[in-house]
């Protein structure tokens, strides 16, 4: 579709009609010129017979073929000044998203049955099973990574949009399978590199979830704190601990209670924020309220092919301004 940028100026086309028909000519410049008795005669002559033979084409309505070429001239420039444009058809760019990576705790501590379903109690690591996949599933336009720890740090799954592989291996996780202890800082560490060793431009999240203290590993909770606020990238912390019943004691370990502290200095070290999940409702609620707070976008910028054509008219104009040396002066005045 062909449109004018700015349009506004066809105004111009009117300035040279109103010049010819309003304005006064001038005179010449140096005055009137000698007049020759025998010369004015015949141009008298000349001119009644112009009359006789059109006397419509002697009035000043008559334009001449000068006074059409350089409107013409002028009307190119005026077109050209207006930058006619080719635009072509909208196109959508793909939305900028996020880059999500997943840090869930798999320590022997994830094994607690101290969260219920329909009166019915669960461990933790299945309740985290059900409701993480719930919230993978939701993630459609955005790269999801997972970190599985215990007493060391696994990475599991890169930044990918394979949804469904990513799924699967935190579906056929089992609590204890990286050991007892408890390794925030490593696994902080991992997702951290992970996600700035990619050259992707999308927003970068990392949800940590945990149920104990970080009591092992290569990295304290103070490193790994200001590894994270260096780094830039916001940490959303997510504290797990149901309410204590006989079941629940039987698993506990009083050298791993929940590092609420840490979690929430990390959480507003990094601007994110730190929530406590005490069932699976409240669980789900979380990733839900996640999930709000880092909206996907649907789509992103729209994008169209703009080419100018203004040079068109332009040059047409200036090749009738070059032809101008080349006609004999009196034929425009024809």
């Amino acid at each position: 579709m062909t449109h004018f940028l700015y349009p506004q100026l066809f105004w111009l086309l009117f300035v040279p009609v109103v010049t010819f028909f309003f304005l006064p000519k001038i005179r010449g410049l140096h005055g009137s010129a000698l007049k020759v008795p025998f010369l004015e005669d015949l141009k008298n002559i000349k001119q009644h017979a112009d009359h006789i033979r059109s006397p419509i084409l002697n009035t000043r309505w008559r334009f001449s073929i000068k006074f059409i070429y350089l409107y013409a001239i002028w009307a190119l420039l005026v077109c050209a000044a207006a930058r006619p444009q080719f635009a072509g058809e909208p196109f959508h760019l793909k939305a900028e998203n996020r880059d999500i990576m997943l840090v869930v705790d798999i320590s022997n501590s994830m094994q607690r049955p101290d969260f219920a379903v329909n009166n019915r109690r669960i461990d933790r690591m299945s309740a985290v099973k059900a409701v993480v996949s719930a919230f993978i599933e939701k993630r459609t336009e955005d790269r999801v990574g997972l970190v599985l720890f215990g007493t060391l740090a696994y990475l599991q799954a890169p930044l990918t949009f394979d949804k469904k592989a990513v799924k699967d291996i935190l579906l056929n996780t089992d609590a204890g399978m990286a050991g007892n202890s408890t390794s925030i800082g490593d696994a902080l560490g991992i997702a951290l590199k992970n996600l700035k060793d990619e050259k992707e431009k999308n927003n970068k999240v990392i949800i940590l979830l945990t149920d104990g203290e970080n009591n092992d590993g290569s990295l304290s909770m103070a490193q790994a704190i200001d590894l994270a606020e260096k780094e830039g990238i916001k940490v959303y912390t997510i504290g797990v601990g149901g309410a204590a019943s006989f079941m629940s004691s039987l698993f506990s370990l009083r050298n791993n209670e929940l590092d609420e502290k840490s979690l929430k200095a990390l959480a507003k070290k990094t601007k994110g924020n730190y929530f406590k999940a005490t069932d699976l409702n409240s669980l789900a609620d979380i990733y839900q309220r996640i999930d709000t707070l880092e909206p996907q976008n649907e789509q992103g910028n729209v994008v169209q092919e703009i080419r100018e054509l203004f040079y068109i008219p332009l040059l047409v104009a200036l090749l009738l301004i070059a032809l101008l040396v080349f006609i004999p002066r009196g034929k425009l005045n024809d």
